[in-house]
């Protein structure tokens, strides 16, 4: 019984670490890092690689700049 209540810790924690890898890298991207930067941040510091992201100021014309973070902006205008 307790092998599956850690096999299942063990699923949720790789679920959290994968979601903080694509969270990081999508956040760096918009920045207008290299998306490897945001997947190393993420997938070897978890959430603290997040608040980092976060954190790094966005470069010039980078689209957290231009569009705003999470705008795609307007559409046919």
């Amino acid at each position: 019984m307790t092998v599956l209540a850690i096999g299942s810790g063990a699923l949720w924690l790789m679920y959290g670490w994968l979601l903080c890898a694509f969270v990081a890298s999508y956040i760096t991207e918009r920045k207008g890092y290299s998306m490897r930067l945001g997947l190393g941040l993420g997938m070897l510091t978890l959430v603290i690689g997040v608040v980092v992201a976060l954190v790094l100021p966005a470069r010039e014309g980078s689209d957290w700049r231009v569009l705003g973070p999470v705008g795609r902006g307007k559409q046919g205008v």
